[in-house]
């Protein structure tokens, strides 16, 4: 059961508070001045009473339990971070793939996000966002593809990183690798459906305002079987190119929004960002998105969120099939 902070908290409870307050004032003087967002004052119980550790399973069960309002993932998430920038995962002799890295204190088979940039952008468009996603319960990857060039090559390497990673269990051992969400911005969200279609181990995925790239993709949304999310931009502001194929191709288990006055570029969050409204609202429907679909493997618990700012306007055009 998720319940405020107790008047006199528990020992491991003010351990996490203050990991959490040193981690993110190490995060505000090496980096740059986070969005002022505020933490979350949620506390998650331990699944035992004789427990000090909190499973990862029991984490995303009590936030699903909870019925927790997309709002809510606009705050910071509960869990400290370590932040592990500029490693190279070895896919092979001659591929290194670069990758910044954000792992959850929460650090006991917690799920994997792995998130890949757009055209002309790198993985630092995305760092704010697997930070975030890290101080509520869930590790993240940010990947460095090739930014220009065939975006379907993208998706054959992604699918090979998904690959790797799964193989190798001993070496991840506070990640759940039977929950892995893909997450895709613009032509790299073409990029996560082709590696979809090409049968990548991964529980689902959310995509970020995606763009089309190749004549192949209808025919490799249509292979696609995991759920997927849908976050558009505002399309009277940014009309991103074929988005409307993702949603047409996929046959079913697949939702869309859009996000009311949000721009193309919105669906990205730097560290070095302020943390604009549209930005805010993408990266909570972005945290709730991967919330549902890692922790029941369905979109009903995201949809349920969203609710709150669909009534409010801020979400438009929700569809499901």
């Amino acid at each position: 059961m998720i319940q405020p902070h107790p008047s006199r908290p528990a020992p491991w409870q003010r351990a996490l508070a203050l990991l959490a307050a040193v981690t993110t004032a190490l995060l505000i003087g090496s980096c740059a001045q986070l969005p002022s967002t505020g933490v979350t004052s949620i506390v998650f119980q331990p699944p035992g009473k004789d427990s000090k550790e909190l499973e990862s399973e029991s984490v995303q069960t009590q936030v699903v339990q909870k019925r927790l309002g997309v709002h809510q993932f606009r705050l910071r998430g509960p869990f400290a971070v370590t932040t592990r920038n500029g490693e190279t995962l070895r896919l092979s002799a001659k591929e290194r793939i670069p990758m910044d890295l954000y792992l959850s204190s929460e650090n006991r088979s917690a799920p994997l996000v792995i998130l890949l940039h757009g055209y002309n952008n790198t993985r630092a468009d995305h760092a704010y966002q697997g930070m975030h996603l890290a101080t509520w319960g869930m590790n993240s990857i940010v990947l460095q593809l090739p930014n220009r060039g065939s975006w379907i090559n993208n998706g054959r390497t992604l699918a090979r990183v998904v690959e790797y990673l799964r193989k190798r269990p001993s070496e991840f051992p506070n990640v759940d690798l039977n929950r892995i969400i893909l997450v895709g911005h613009s032509f790299g969200a073409s990029a996560v459906a082709y590696a979809l279609a090409q049968g990548a181990p991964a529980s689902g995925a959310v995509l970020l305002d995606p763009a089309s790239f190749g004549a192949a993709l209808p025919a490799a949304l249509s292979k696609i079987s995991r759920p997927v999310i849908v976050l558009g931009a505002d399309e009277e502001i940014f009309p991103a190119r074929g988005r409307d194929l993702f949603f047409r191709h996929i046959r079913s288990n697949v939702g869309e929004l859009s996000i009311r006055n949000a721009g193309h570029e919105d669906a990205q969050f730097r560290l070095k960002d302020s943390g604009r409204e549209e930005q805010l609202d993408f990266l909570s429907a972005l945290t709730a998105g991967v919330i549902s679909i890692s922790s029941t493997g369905q979109l009903d618990f995201a949809w349920q969120s969203y609710t709150s700012l669909a009534d409010a306007q801020r979400f438009y055009d929700l569809r499901l099939k």
